[in-house]
Parts: C-alpha cells; sequence; structure tokens
C-alpha cells in the first residue's frame, strides 16, 4: 500500500510540476506579430515594392528569436529593441536591457562564466541581472534576453512586434511530450493497482481459519465480511499514511529527474494536502470492500471452507477490451497521417487506447491461460504437470492473476523499448562530398557589406584556435532573391567546404541547398559562369573548425559578434539539437525508470500472489503430504502454475508492446520507427524472468510450515 500510494503521488507531483513549468515558460512562446506591412494604394491595391517597416511605439517592442546553440544545449535566446519609455511588460525582469546588455537565467549565466568569454559569453554583452525564477521554467534552463538596436532586428527575416506576451502554455511538443508521459504515468500505475489487489487477496488468505472459526461460534457471513474488511483497512491506512510520507521523503530526488531536458523547481513538484487525504481514503476503502467481497464469495462455513469456487469459463469475448484498444490507437495514427497540423483527437485515443490495451491483457490472459492448460494436461507425464494443469484450467482467472503484473511489466517493457529504439532512426547525415561538414559553422551574410568588410570578418574568425578556414561565398544578388540559387566560391577553397578537388576553373558554383541542414542528397560542383568574383555579392561564411566543441563555439561566437551576419550561425549538427531528438532521449530516461518501477513490482506481485495461493490451499497441499508426496513436488506445482500462464501470453505481451511502441512513434512523426531492441531490452526481459523465479523460490519456504499434519485437521 505505501509503494502504490507513494507512486500515485509522485506521479501527480510530477503532472503539478510540468504544468507549472510550461507556464513559466509561456512567454517564450511568443511569435508576436509582422513587423512590417505591404503598402497598399489610395484605392485599396497592393503596391509593388519594398515593405514598410511599422514603427515602435511605447506599446510594442521589437522582438527577434535567433537561433542560439552552446555545444549540444538550445539557449532560448531573445533579442529586443524598445523605446526608452516602453510599457511592455517583459517577464521575469524589470527593463528591457539596452543595446549591448543581456539578463540570462541562472543556469546560463554560471555556464557563462565558467566558459570563456570567447566561446559564448561575447555574444551577448555587458551582463545587467538574472532572469526572475517566474520566467525561468526550470533550474537548468538556459535563457538570455539580450537589448539590440532597431536597425539590427530589422535587418534580420524573423523580427515580430510584440504587445504583450502569451501565457498559453501549450507550444509545438507539449501534445507530445505530455502524451508520452500519460501513457508512463498509466504504464507505472497499472501495476500498481495489480499489486494493491493481490496484497489484499493475500491477507483475506491468512485469515481463513480465524474466519473459519468465527462462523463456528455463531457469526454471520455478513459479520465476517464486515470483520474482514476492518482488518484490511486498518493496515491499509498504516501504509496509506506511510506512502504519503515517503512521497515528501522522496520530492526532492524525484524533481532531479529531467523532462525534456529539464528538472523541475521542487517548490513545483508537489501534491496538495487535499489530494493526498483523497487518495489515501481510496485506496482504504477500495482494499476494504476487495477484502469483504473476496471473503463474502470465499464461501467460508464453520468447517472452513466448504466449497470449492467456480469460475466462469473465459470466453473469446475477453479480447474485445485489447482490439478495442488497439483500433483507437491505430485511428490516432491514421488521424496524424490525415492532419499533419494536429488533430484533437489524436491524443486522448493515444491514451485512452494505451489504458484500453492494458487492460485487455490481463483480461485476454485467462482465456490464453485455459487454452495453453488443455494443451499441457492432454500432454501431461507426471503428477506435478497433472496437479498443476487442472487447477489452472479451473481456476485461470484466479492463477492468471498472480503473474498479470509481470505479463502487464513485460508488456510496458516491450513499449518503453520500442520507443527508446526510435530514438536512432533519425537519419544521421555523414561527412560526404556533396555535403555540407559537420564540423563547419556558417551563417548568411547581412545586405550592405562589401567584399573587403566580410573579408576582415573572415581573417579575424581564422585567428582564433581551432578554427581552419573560413570561405566566403558570392552570389549575383543576395541570397535567396532573384533568379539564380548558385553560390560562387573559388576554387581553391572547394575542398575546405567538404568538396573534391575541381578539375578546372578558378571559380566554381553549387546549388544553395547546399547549407541547408536538411540536404540529404550531395550536392554537385559546377563551372562558374564568371571568371572572377569582383562585382558579385558576398552573402554567406562557412568557418571550418578542428570539429572540437571549444572551435565551434568559438567560430559561432565570431560570426555572431562581426555584425555582419543576417542571421545567427549554425552548423548540421543543430538540427538534432533543435528538434525533438533530445526530448525523445529525455523520454527514454524516464522509460529506464519506468522499466525499472514496473519490473520491480511486478516482482513483489508475483511473489505476494503465490504466497496467498500457497495459503489458500494449504489444506488441500497438507493431505497430499499426508498421502506421501514429497515437498519437491509440490514445488513444482508451484513453478508450473506460476510457468504456464506466464509463458501463455508472454510472447504476446513482447509482440503487443512492440506494436504499440510503433503506433506511438509514428504518431509522432519526425521520421522515426521502430528498430531491433537494444542489450538493455533482452536484459530487462532477462532481469523479469530471473525475477519471476526468484519470486516463486521466495515462497518455497512457506509450503513445509504451511502444509504440516497440523493443517489437515477440521477442529
Amino acid at each position: 500500500m505505501a509503494i502504490g500510494v507513494c507512486l500515485v503521488l509522485l506521479l501527480w507531483s510530477a503532472a503539478n510540476g510540468l504544468a507549472q513549468r510550461d507556464a513559466r515558460g509561456a512567454w517564450l512562446r511568443e511569435m508576436g506579430q509582422a513587423s512590417a506591412t505591404v503598402p497598399l494604394a489610395a484605392d485599396g491595391r497592393t503596391v509593388n515594392g519594398p515593405l514598410e517597416p511599422i514603427p515602435l511605439t511605447p506599446e510594442r517592442i521589437l522582438l527577434g528569436f535567433p537561433v542560439d546553440v552552446f555545444r549540444d544545449h538550445s539557449i532560448s535566446r531573445r533579442d529586443i529593441a524598445a523605446l526608452p519609455t516602453t510599457t511592455v511588460k517583459l517577464p521575469g525582469i524589470d527593463a528591457p536591457p539596452a543595446p549591448g546588455q543581456y539578463y540570462a537565467s541562472p543556469a546560463l549565466q554560471r555556464l557563462i562564466e565558467s566558459t570563456p568569454a570567447e566561446e559564448l559569453g561575447d555574444r551577448y554583452g555587458k551582463f545587467v541581472g538574472i532572469i526572475d525564477d517566474s520566467a525561468v521554467p526550470g533550474p537548468d534552463a538556459l535563457v538570455v534576453i539580450t537589448g539590440v538596436t532597431e536597425a539590427q532586428l530589422r535587418q534580420g527575416p524573423a523580427a515580430m512586434l510584440v504587445t504583450e506576451f502569451t501565457t498559453n502554455p501549450y507550444g509545438e511538443s507539449a501534445s507530445l511530450y505530455r502524451t508520452a508521459l500519460l501513457v508512463g504515468g498509466i504504464a507505472v500505475l497499472f501495476p500498481v493497482l495489480l499489486l494493491v489487489s493481490i496484497a489484499t487477496g493475500l491477507g483475506a488468505a491468512q485469515r481463513r481459519e480465524r474466519f473459519a472459526t468465527l462462523r463456528l461460534i455463531g457469526a454471520s457471513p455478513r459479520l465476517v465480511s464486515g470483520m474482514a474488511a476492518v482488518e484490511t483497512a486498518v493496515p491499509s491506512l498504516a501504509g496509506a499514511l506511510l506512502g504519503v510520507i515517503l512521497a515528501g521523503a522522496l520530492r526532492p530526488a524525484a524533481a532531479q529527474i529531467p523532462v525534456n531536458g529539464l528538472r523541475m523547481f521542487l517548490a513545483d513538484f508537489t501534491f496538495e494536502a487535499g489530494f493526498a487525504v483523497i487518495v489515501v481514503v481510496l485506496v482504504v476503502v477500495a482494499s476494504a470492500l476487495v477484502a469483504a467481497a473476496r471473503t463474502a464469495r470465499s464461501g467460508i462455513g464453520p468447517l472452513g471452507v466448504t466449497r470449492a469456487m467456480h469460475e466462469k469459463t473465459p470466453t473469446a469475448w475477453r479480447a474485445v477490451p485489447l482490439l478495442a484498444g488497439l483500433a483507437c490507437m491505430a485511428t490516432g495514427t491514421v488521424l496524424t497521417r490525415i492532419d499533419s497540423d494536429g488533430n484533437p483527437w489524436t491524443s486522448p485515443l493515444l491514451i485512452g487506447g494505451f489504458a484500453l490495451t492494458s487492460v485487455g491483457i490481463v483480461t485476454i490472459g485467462p482465456w490464453l491461460t485455459r487454452i495453453v492448460s488443455t494443451i499441457g494436461l492432454c500432454r501431461a507425464r507426471s503428477a506435478s504437470t497433472v496437479i498443476a494443469a487442472s487447477r489452472i484450467r479451473r481456476t485461470p482467472v484466479a492463477v492468471f492473476r498472480s503473474v498479470s503484473g509481470l505479463v502487464i511489466a513485460v508488456f510496458m517493457v516491450s513499449v518503453f523499448a520500442g520507443g527508446i529504439s526510435a530514438i536512432g532512426t533519425v537519419e544521421t547525415h555523414q561527412a560526404r562530398p556533396g555535403l555540407l561538414l559537420p564540423t563547419s559553422v556558417y551563417a548568411t551574410l547581412a545586405p550592405g557589406y562589401t567584399p573587403g568588410q566580410v573579408s576582415a570578418v573572415a581573417r579575424s574568425a581564422k585567428e582564433r584556435a581551432g578554427i581552419r578556414d573560413a570561405t566566403i561565398g558570392y552570389a549575383r544578388t543576395a541570397l535567396g532573391r532573384g533568379d539564380t540559387m548558385d553560390i560562387y566560391i573559388a576554387a581553391a577553397d572547394a575542398p575546405s567546404l567538404g568538396f573534391e578537388e575541381p578539375q578546372a576553373g578558378k571559380i566554381v558554383a553549387f546549388d544553395a541547398s547546399f547549407l541547408n541542414s536538411w540536404t540529404t542528397t550531395p550536392v554537385p560542383l559546377t563551372a562558374a559562369p564568371v571568371d572572377n568574383l569582383e562585382g558579385l555579392v558576398p552573402v554567406v561564411m562557412v568557418v571550418s573548425t578542428d570539429g572540437t566543441p571549444e572551435a565551434i563555439d568559438r567560430a559561432r561566437t565570431s560570426l555572431n559578434t562581426s555584425g555582419a551576419t543576417g542571421m545567427p550561425a549554425t552548423s548540421r549538427a543543430d538540427t538534432a539539437t533543435m528538434s525533438n531528438t533530445r526530448l525523445i532521449q529525455g523520454l527514454a530516461a524516464l522509460a529506464y525508470i519506468g522499466v525499472l518501477v514496473a519490473v520491480v513490482i511486478a516482482g513483489i506481485s508475483l511473489a505476494v500472489s503465490t504466497a496467498a495461493a500457497i495459503l489458500d490451499r494449504k489444506r488441500v497441499l497438507g493431505l497430499m503430504r499426508l498421502m506421501g508426496m514429497p515437498v519437491s513436488v509440490l514445488r513444482k506445482v508451484i513453478v508450473q502454475e506460476a510457468a504456464v500462464p506466464l509463458l501463455a501470453v508472454l510472447l504476446v505481451s513482447v509482440g503487443l508492446g512492440f506494436f504499440v511502441a510503433w503506433l506511438m512513434i509514428t504518431s509522432f512523426g519526425g521520421g522515426r520507427t521502430i528498430t531491433w531492441p537494444s542489450t538493455e531490452y533482452c536484459a530487462a526481459l532477462s532481469l523479469s524472468l530471473l525475477l519471476a523465479l526468484a519470486a516463486v523460490t521466495a515462497t518455497f519456504g512457506l509450503i513445509r510450515p504451511n502444509t504440516a499434519i497440523a493443517a489437515t485437521r477440521f477442529e
């Protein structure tokens, strides 16, 4: 009970923490409005010509959100241009920074202070203050607000006008990780609920003889059921209260677990006292009701259990919840294919379908178990096999209940393993001729800079440690405009960009798609239609490094602080940092934790249920020993009763787990798919089976003392 309540409260705390974290970082998702408009004629028609900039006023500021990366960390950078009299309130700071100044989150400022300035700090200017925690998603968040001039922002392509910052906490990837975390919560909570149910059954089995004595002296069945409920409620209350204490003690450690690369503030990772009371009450009431119902159904008379419990034969109808769950998940996946912008039904279908599938595995288990036991009974060649198969066939629901926790654990492990395997399926571009080297950093150049000015920037970059070369690319017009997208470079510079040595010509050309991080097909190098670079416009600079993280960050800082770049420096390696790959990696870390929790709880459940089965049948097992059956044979019976239902559903659980993972990963998109499981999955599966064996063998000590001659007496 303590384990179950503790996990429920920690999961609830995590949900609260994520909601608070999203609310803190909502303002970072503000995209603003266009900072320029198309001029109109007097009659309202559009006039061909340059866009007309909307001027700054005290009621609005100019916001830029350039891509900024340090090592493999994404930095949430916001460039601000505002009038001194602005009334726009920026979250976390008192007033917008002046040009050349910056505010930083605590984590980023610590990083800046511990890193050479030429690698990071020089990008932002003079430090003037810390961003308050109320505007920072988490203690690890890297956030910076920099002051720039209006002219600097307007020469870039992404400046937006902002009058106020959004409070909507839902970003582009919120649906993805919320769905994954809810599924993970169900995956952890489901084995916990099975454990609570099985533990309640153990208590009922231990009290059979005492209840029979009470019946002998005149207690009614209703009174005995009420006593069973009270006896279960009291220790359940103690366990639930202990769970609350454990959850409070484990909060600081649980808050350190990163989700999407960020930890949570401890103040956010909390549960309300009212919710804890509700959980405790529900657990105690549910345990008491289960104990009362099981005692009433067990038919305890004055001489003990006077009649055998007959179960209703399970049929194929038990497959309906499983099929319904898979249908829901498949429908959600199809909707993501039809509506790529996001369908509101996708997440509920995936979450609901996953819950139904988990329930369906438990409901279909007894039917599969009975089929396997029937086959085993026909092929039985030993006394232990006959006894085990006969009991399984007669009570498949009760027998499967004992291993249901481990079956669910194997299913969850398979789902997690399938999700984790998708991390490596995002295509990684290998260095080869015709593709920009992953060790190179490039930036498009702002219009208006002369070749001489750009050459000075290139010379300054090459003076930094770890930077091998700085290549300037030219075009007939500014990049992305005009009729041509060809970029011209000197033939001698081609090898530094990863091209093979050209055969002839002093000037060579390549398509501008060479610079795109998503380009996967090598771009050919062609002869240029010009003999020299005079009269052409410098449009891009590519800085080649020795590949060390320090050199790449120096190159990035050099370009970003040169003043000549129209867009921030970037590299092909930034694609993985800025994409959902890091999110999936963060969820993978949580998946490993979920696997461990599910497997451990399943092992405990199996040990408890096996012990309950021994106590429940101690008189029958005692009579077998009285007739001369060795204890070793009884141990074989116990092992087979656990092994048959487990093996009957094991392969189904593995297959369903990977199928469910494939449906979810396909729904998340991003070009990911399921691959062969890693060695960690095989280790987790082996751990599950070893834990099952250990759980069953741990109960062997109950057989001899509970099947002695005294167990066969009727008093």
